[in-house]
């Protein structure tokens, strides 16, 4: 299991808008094969800078090979539609986790 993890630094002004966008986005990545779950979180530790929240989605990728289809073939055109809707109003950077078997 493979956890891709999008964290993300907006500005609170686009708060309601940017919160329901990102609902629909999570339901679209969750159609490509392999995307299992998706959870979106508000950051509480730490705390986020003024005028800023911070949230982190974590989405469950049954394996490597579907999380690298995901990034070659369709990654680019999904992160084009939030840059495109908010612009500089928003900060994404992101994490690649593997689980480690229970010894």
């Amino acid at each position: 299991m493979i956890t891709y993890e999008v964290n993300l630094d907006v500005d609170t002004r686009l708060r309601v808008d940017y919160l329901a966008w990102l609902r629909r986005h999570v339901g679209e990545m969750l159609k490509f094969d392999g995307f299992q779950a998706g959870l979106i979180e508000e950051v509480i530790e730490p705390a986020a800078a003024a005028g800023r929240i911070c949230l982190c989605v974590r989405y469950q990728v049954r394996d490597q090979a579907s999380l690298d289809d995901y990034l070659a073939r369709h990654a680019a055109r999904m992160r084009e539609d939030g840059l495109a809707r908010f612009g500089d109003g928003f900060r994404a950077s992101r994490r690649v986790l593997h689980a480690l078997p229970p010894e």
